[in-house]
C-alpha cells in the first residue's frame, strides 16, 4: 500500500482539526472581499504541491521563495480577519445559544449586569429619539473591553440618563457625530470612531452608522443600537448580525436576554 494511504489514528484528528480551522476562517471571511484573495491563496498553495509532485524544478523554487515571503504578506492582508480570529478565541461564539468561548470559560466572567433602571433609561431615550428620527449610534460593553473605541472620543464618565443621551444625539450638538460607550452602567465616552465593516451581506440602504455598528460587533461581543436618521427605524447588532426592530417591546426583550440572562 503506498504511503498516503496509511493513516493512523494521528492523521485523521489532523485531518480534522485543519478541517475545522478552514471551516472557522471561511466563516470569518465569508462576505467579505477577503473570500477572492483567500481562494487566491489557497489556489497557489495547489499549485505549489503540484509542481513539486512532478520536481517541476524552477516552478517549485520560485513559488518556495514566494510563499515563505507570503506568510509576512498575509499577516498584513488579513489584519482585520486575524484579530476578529483571535477575539472570536476568547469571546462568544456566534451561532444560537451564544456559548462562550473556550478562554472565556476559564478565564472571564460573563457581561456585569445593567440594572432594569439603566436599560429603562436607554429604552426611553431610543423611544424619544426614533419618533423624532435623530440618528444615534450606541454600543454597550458587555465581556470584551472597548477601552480601545473609548480612546478615540471623548471621555465624559456620565450617569445614563435619557435626556442627557437625547441631547448627545441632538443634530446641532458637538458630540453627536461618532458613538457612544456605555460601560459599568455609565456613559464613558462619547464622539467615538467604531471600525467599518467590509461585509457584502449589508443591505445597501443601510448607511454608515449601520456599517460602523456592525464592525464594533464583529469585532467585539458589545451589544450595538443603531438608530436611522431618514426612517427611524432602530437596529441592534451582535456579533456582525444586524436585526431590524419592530418597536420598544422587542428592543427591551433583546436588552434583556444580553444582560439579564
Amino acid at each position: 500500500m503506498p504511503d498516503f494511504l496509511q493513516l493512523d489514528i494521528v492523521d485523521v484528528v489532523d485531518i480534522i482539526l485543519v478541517g475545522l480551522l478552514i471551516f472557522q476562517v471561511y466563516k470569518i471571511i465569508r462576505g467579505t472581499a477577503a473570500v477572492s484573495i483567500f481562494v487566491g491563496i489557497l489556489f497557489v498553495y495547489f499549485i505549489w504541491l503540484i509542481v513539486k509532485a512532478i520536481h517541476m524544478e524552477l516552478l517549485t523554487t520560485i513559488l518556495d521563495k514566494v510563499i515563505s515571503v507570503g506568510v509576512l504578506a498575509l499577516i498584513v492582508v488579513f489584519q482585520q480577519e486575524i484579530r476578529r480570529f483571535l477575539l472570536r478565541l476568547g469571546s462568544r461564539h456566534t451561532g444560537e445559544g451564544r456559548r462562550r468561548g473556550l478562554l472565556e470559560t476559564w478565564f472571564r466572567q460573563g457581561p456585569e449586569p445593567i440594572s432594569k433602571t439603566v436599560l429603562e433609561e436607554i429604552i426611553q431615550a431610543c423611544s424619544r429619539m426614533s419618533e423624532r428620527k435623530t440618528g444615534a449610534l450606541m454600543a454597550i460593553e458587555r465581556s470584551a473591553s472597548l477601552g480601545f473605541i473609548a480612546e478615540t472620543g471623548d471621555r465624559i464618565d456620565a450617569r445614563v440618563q435619557s435626556r442627557l443621551i437625547e441631547n448627545i444625539f441632538f443634530r446641532n450638538s458637538p458630540l453627536h457625530d461618532g458613538g457612544i460607550i456605555i460601560s459599568n452602567s455609565r456613559i464613558q465616552a462619547v464622539r467615538c470612531t467604531f471600525p467599518m465593516s467590509e461585509s457584502q451581506g449589508i443591505p445597501p440602504y443601510f448607511g454608515m452608522r449601520h456599517r460602523a455598528g456592525a464592525g464594533l460587533s464583529e469585532q467585539t461581543d458589545a451589544f450595538v443600537i443603531v438608530i436611522s436618521e431618514e426612517t427611524g427605524n432602530i437596529s441592534t447588532m451582535q456579533d456582525g448580525v444586524i436585526k431590524t426592530l419592530s418597536g420598544m417591546a422587542e428592543l427591551r426583550l433583546d436588552l434583556e436576554n444580553a444582560f439579564h440572562k
